[in-house]
């Protein structure tokens, strides 16, 4: 049971109007679950939770009526004075930003509604320790989902972009997710800067789509020299590249990033044509990243198994 239950409404008929509204009604330094219910709507506003507001859960009923949206991107042209520009930046331009730890989100659309070309334009950015999303769409362009720091667990979730449109640096695990490229890119883009970090992106069973076209779309590209990517037992279309994996420009980047597959299958497959630098792995290798562990290694204080067991039936 939730130890407290705030509702929003764009009717009024809740507790608050807006999203941030009831963000803002949580205390700093939060030790007690807050779920906010988002009643259906399309809410436009940037949303920020905090660093300290921690144990906050969002809720919709369907992502396909509850959306958070907001147009911002990281150079945004002032149309008042057409030769000014204001820059906010890739890390300040998210639609929403979660820096507060614990954090839930479930049946819920993430958007940033910047047309296509407008550059680095965030849908959501998370720089927090974790954080979990249920069935969430998350929905733009250019770099849609910034995972930027800590542990993360995406389930049954959407996400859709073209260039570097799942990024950052953080340990994440998505499983059984839809990945759409919607024009040629970059899936992802994940920078860990060292062998010494435990960071990476896992994709477990995942499906990944395209636009009908044939071979315009990498699995990634390292931002970081040790970028680590692992898609395993995931279903590819024919949008991607049979080469797979693109080394930014910098051919030394090819003997640090560490870009696997296992047993994934589909006509974007073809483990015989892959960049030479990256590899499938075998099976003991693959048994570190094909579970829950990868994003949650202490078995004495399991942190993914308690926010499962948070998730909130549709009638409660």
């Amino acid at each position: 049971m939730a130890s407290r239950v705030l509702t929003v409404a764009q009717d009024g008929s809740g507790d608050y109007i807006t999203v941030q509204e009831a963000i803002d009604a949580v205390p700093l330094s939060n030790t007690c679950r807050t779920v906010i219910r988002v009643a259906p709507g399309i809410y436009k506003q940037p949303i920020y939770v905090p660093k300290t507001k921690n144990f906050i859960t969002l809720a919709g009923l369907t992502p396909e009526e509850t959306v958070l949206t907001w147009n911002n991107s990281a150079t945004t042209i002032d149309h008042h004075q057409a030769s000014r520009v204001i820059g906010t930046g890739t890390f300040g331009c998210g639609s929403v930003i979660v820096e507060g730890e614990d954090f839930i989100a479930e049946n819920l659309t993430f958007e940033n509604s910047s047309p296509e070309g407008s550059g680095q334009a965030v849908a959501i950015r998370v720089t927090a320790d974790r954080c979990a999303f249920y069935n969430c769409r998350f929905l733009g362009w250019q770099d849609t989902l910034y995972l930027h720091y800590g542990k993360q667990y995406l389930k049954d979730c959407y996400i859709e972009g073209s260039v570097d449109f799942i990024f950052g640096n953080s340990t994440a695990l998505l499983e059984h997710c839809h990945i759409h490229c919607k024009s040629a890119g970059y899936i992802t883009a994940q920078s860990r800067k060292s062998s010494q970090e435990s960071t990476g992106y896992v994709f477990l069973r995942c499906v990944i789509t395209g636009n009908g076209g044939n071979s315009y779309a990498y699995l990634g590209r390292p931002w970081g020299p040790f970028g680590r990517v692992v898609f395993a037992y995931t279903y590819m279309d024919q949008c991607v590249k049979h080469v797979g994996w693109n080394n930014w420009g910098k051919a030394e980047n090819e003997r640090s990033a560490c870009f696997y597959e296992y047993r994934c299958y589909g006509p974007g497959s073809c483990p015989s044509k892959r960049a030479t630098w990256s590899r499938e792995l075998i099976d003991e290798e693959a048994e570190q990243f094909v579970a829950h562990y990868f994003i949650d290694p202490d078995q004495q204080r399991p942190w993914l198994a308690q926010r499962m067991a948070l998730r909130i039936p549709h009638s409660a």
